[in-house]
């Protein structure tokens, strides 16, 4: 049975996208290719980033239609990150607020890719 285990988000700009999460989940790509880079996010979760311009098929729409979240223990965890990211110039999308679902904010990546952080429901 095959394993879901890997979501991709189209870049213009692999190499800025690379520095980009570099920064943000502080460590280095599993593969880096002109065209597509990985990295492993938690257990065999990987994020790819894949060149827009090479992708085949083509994709057939634009614009940002879902969100890479992560997920965290506690409000204060949801505060610290909305503070870091913040302090470190993401744009932030949607301010830190109480949703039904608890803490969250969402920022954005150089691709305009929505970034939330939210808590962790066991």
């Amino acid at each position: 049975m095959a394993k879901a285990n890997l979501i991709v988000l189209y870049v213009d700009d692999p190499l800025a996208s690379v520095a980009f999460y570099r920064k943000l989940l502080d460590k280095e790509p599993l593969v880096s290719f002109p065209t597509f880079s990985s990295f492993e996010l938690q257990d065999g979760f990987v994020l790819g980033l894949w060149a827009q311009s090479t992708v085949t098929p083509p994709p057939s729409k634009t614009g940002n239609r879902s969100e890479l979240a992560f997920m965290v223990e506690d409000e204060e965890a949801v505060r610290a990150h909305y503070e870091k990211w913040k302090d470190a110039g993401l744009p932030i999308a949607q301010e830190w607020t109480k949703m039904d679902f608890g803490p969250t904010f969402v920022a954005l990546d150089p691709d305009g890719h929505r970034l939330r952080v939210c808590l962790f429901d066991e």
